[in-house]
């Protein structure tokens, strides 16, 4: 864990009282500040208390005596309203901040690599740091991922925090400068935190914020939003622009051609890595997430041919086009962190037989992004909310299930497939939706998706990976 000293013997107002809110209460208290903690979530308040954090309705506080009040990431505060309290914050002029900033100012000497973009942030940000660590250089990983900013270990001068930082993280940090700035892709979502495409667009740019000419910004130009970026970026006076494509070849950038990762960041380009060989970096957005973590670790100063060499050991990351098994010639993948169309989208392109599970509770534009991609669908099951509505989308171009639960659709998506004897059939949970209507989380979902494949029958036998593993080659 972190500790914060900055704030000794001043209150400071910690709002939201999830894994980041939990783990900066507990920095700041150990650093010596008085913490003030609430969460209107009755639960997690109750969960923080039993974990020794004093917790009381922060309305009935004195405000102006608040030295700054840590937001969490997932309370509002511009759209679709501000919460009540960050609204009395800014009129006492109590500044507004994140764990992020928090980090920055404890461990000012480390080096931050930063990630985030509308998909496959998580998949990059494991990877870099399995790069990182492959090279035997301290790193902790974390933030939007796995474990929050504050409950990491501190880390000295040679030291790296690998980041992924969402949207919502990125529009409440101010004092954070990354030294890599990794953006990968933009396309529509969580817009009605953002107040439209304009604020989502401003949110993600924030990455690049504070960089400096000694900084380097990772960016993919494979969609208009991210390209005017770059040209943005380099006509600044700011950080070194590093061009990351799937599409096209790049001038100092670092591009993926038919599989092949070339780095053209020197005189010409030279081929680095056949990520067709990589089972765990399955399709062209995962050679998207592949060259945005060689372009990021070759800023840190790693040697190419020691990245490749990490790269084919990454061992995958859960619910991200996770191969669970292939049982009676028919594998089964877990993508449950699909949780919008242009996530489903990209793990359709990924397979010649698809399966496909989705539904949920729907994003914005429906399934647009995902019908120029049906190719491969033999049938669709659909679960949730969105089933009604995505059976409409997807009538006259593929058939359709209405299944209800996620159980009831594996059972009909492993008989249809059975039923159908295809080669590389492949049986997709890539839902193209949030899980809330059913589920806590797309973790849980994804977990039940796992467990459901594992109690299988199997007619001719079949390899299923153990809790933590990853298949490999499992015909």
């Amino acid at each position: 864990m972190i500790r914060i000293s900055a704030y000794a013997n001043r209150t400071v107002a910690v709002l939201g009282l999830g894994r980041t809110g939990v783990a900066a209460a507990k920095a700041l208290a150990a650093g010596g500040a008085r913490v003030e903690a609430w969460d209107d979530y009755a639960p997690a308040s109750a969960a923080a208390e039993a974990q020794g954090l004093a917790c009381r309705d922060l309305a009935g506080i004195e405000w102006r005596s608040v030295a700054a009040l840590v937001l969490s990431p997932g309370i509002p505060h511009l759209h679709p309203k501000p919460h009540p309290l960050v609204v009395i914050a800014r009129a006492v002029g109590c500044p507004i901040i994140s764990d992020f900033d928090l980090l920055a100012g404890a461990q000012p000497d480390a080096t931050y690599v930063g990630i985030t973009g509308t998909n496959g942030k998580s998949t990059t940000t494991a990877l870099i740091g399995h790069i990182v660590a492959a090279a035997r250089r301290p790193v902790q990983v974390g933030g939007n991922l796995g474990t929050s900013a504050l409950a990491l270990e501190p880390l000295g001068q040679d030291g790296a925090y690998v980041l992924e930082a969402s949207s919502y993280q990125l529009d409440i940090t101010r004092a954070l400068a990354f030294d890599v700035a990794v953006l990968l892709n933009i396309t529509p979502d969580h817009l009605g935190r953002h107040g439209g495409m304009d604020g989502y667009i401003a949110a993600k740019a924030r990455i690049f914020a504070r960089q400096d000419a000694a900084s380097t910004a990772v960016i993919g130009i494979d969609d208009d939003h991210c390209r005017r970026l770059a040209e943005t970026l380099r006509t600044s006076d700011g950080p070194t622009v590093v061009e990351i494509s799937t599409t096209r070849q790049t001038q100092h950038g670092v591009h993926v051609l038919d599989g092949i990762l070339f780095d053209a960041t020197g005189d010409q380009a030279v081929s680095v890595i056949d990520l067709r060989t990589v089972a765990t970096l399955p399709g062209a957005h995962n050679w998207q997430n592949a060259a945005a973590a060689y372009a990021a670790t070759k800023a840190l100063g790693l040697a190419p041919a020691r990245i490749a060499d990490a790269i084919r050991s990454f061992p995958g990351l859960a619910h991200r086009q996770e191969r669970i098994a292939v049982i009676d010639g028919v594998a089964y993948v877990n993508d449950s962190k699909a949780t919008n169309p242009d996530a489903a989208a990209k793990a359709l392109a990924s397979y010649q037989t698809i399966y496909w599970i989705a539904g949920g509770r729907p994003k914005e534009g429906g399934l647009e992004l995902v019908m120029p991609h049906l190719g491969p669908v033999r049938r669709a099951f659909l679960i949730g909310e969105a089933a009604d509505a995505f059976a409409k989308e997807l009538e006259g171009h593929v058939a359709v299930r209405k299944c209800g639960t996620l159980a009831i659709a594996l059972a009909e998506a492993r008989a249809a497939a059975l039923a159908d004897g295809i080669a590389d059939a492949v049986v997709l949970l890539s839902p193209a939706c949030a899980s809330f209507d059913q589920f806590r989380d797309f973790e849980e979902r994804g977990q039940i998706f796992v467990d459901l494949v594992r109690a299988l029958p199997r007619a001719q036998g079949g390899a299923v990976a153990r809790s933590g593993e990853r298949t490999r080659e499992l015909v």
